[in-house]
C-alpha cells in the first residue's frame, strides 16, 4: 500500500528551488534512505513530506487514510532548540498531541506510552530533568522518544545518529529496524553509508534534484552505487 508519493514535485527553501524533479513513492514497510551532499535538498524534502511547506510545482499524493500527523519526525540536531524550556517527559508527551483530539489534558495512558518510549531509549531516569541540561546524545534520544509517540504509519529521521556514540548508534539502528519490521515505513536521511547499506530497501539520491530512486540492488548497479559499502546488520 502506497503511503505517500511525489509526482513531478519540487520544493523551495527561502524562495529558491532546493529539491526538483521528484518522482518516487513510499509504501508501508519500505525502508527508504535519502542520500545527498549538504545542500542537496534533503531536509527541504523532509519538510515537504511533513506538509510544512507546499510543493512549488507538481504534487504530493497521500494514500487513503494517511496524513502528515501519521508521521513521527526526528529533525536534525541543529534544528532542535537546545534551550527549549521543557522537561524530558513533557517533550516525550508532546509526540502524542495529534492523538489527543479535543481532550485538554494528557491521560494516564498517554503518560504510560511516553514513559515506555523513554525506557525503550534508555533515558527514563531523566524524565524529570530539563531538556537543556542533557548532553547532545541524551537530547537526541528524547527527541526520538517524541517521534515514536507521534508515529503511526511512518518514521522520518533526519541524520538520526548525530551526537550519538558508536554503541548508541548501533542500538538506534536496531530500534529503527524493529520499527520497520512492524510494518512502519522508515525514511532516513543519513551519511552513514555502511548502516544505510545494511538496512535500506530503497535509495533516493538527491543533488538539488532527483538523480536516482529505486531498490538498493538497482542502486548498486549504477556508477554512484558501485562502490557502496556492504554493511552488516547489528543483532
Amino acid at each position: 500500500m502506497t503511503l505517500i508519493a511525489c509526482q513531478d514535485a519540487a520544493f523551495a527553501y527561502e524562495g529558491m528551488v532546493a529539491a526538483d524533479g521528484l518522482n518516487f513513492s513510499v509504501a508501508a514497510g519500505d525502508y527508504l534512505c535519502v542520500l545527498g551532499e549538504n545542500g542537496a535538498g534533503k531536509t527541504t524534502l523532509a519538510r515537504g513530506l511533513l506538509g510544512l511547506i507546499p510543493p512549488k510545482q507538481g504534487r504530493i499524493i497521500r494514500g487513503e487514510g494517511f496524513a502528515p500527523t501519521d508521521i513521527g519526525y526526528l529533525p536534525q540536531q541543529l534544528e532542535a532548540r537546545k534551550d527549549f524550556p521543557a522537561g524530558v517527559l513533557e517533550i516525550a508527551l508532546s509526540g502524542l498531541l495529534a492523538r489527543r483530539g479535543l481532550r485538554p489534558f494528557y491521560s494516564r495512558d498517554d503518560r504510560a506510552k511516553a514513559e515506555a518510549n523513554l525506557r525503550r531509549l534508555g533515558v527514563a531516569d531523566l524524565k524529570n530533568h530539563c531538556f537543556p541540561e542533557l548532553s547532545s546524545g541524551q537530547q537526541r534520544r528524547v527527541l526520538l522518544a517524541r517521534a515514536l509517540g507521534a508515529m503511526r504509519k511512518m518514521l522520518l529521521l533526519d541524520e538520526p545518529t548525530a551526537g550519538l556514540d558508536p554503541i548508541a548508534a548501533r542500538e538506534f539502528y536496531k530500534l529503527a529496524q524493529e520499527v520497520n519490521h512492524s510494518g512502519v515505513a522508515v525514511i532516513m536521511v543519513s551519511h552513514d553509508l555502511r548502516n544505510v547499506a545494511a538496512y535500506a530497501s530503497h535509495i533516493l539520491h538527491l543533488q538539488r534534484k532527483q538523480i536516482f530512486f529505486g531498490s538498493m540492488e538497482d542502486y548498486r548497479r549504477t556508477d554512484m552505487g558501485r562502490n557502496f559499502p556492504e554493511g552488516e546488520k547489528h543483532v
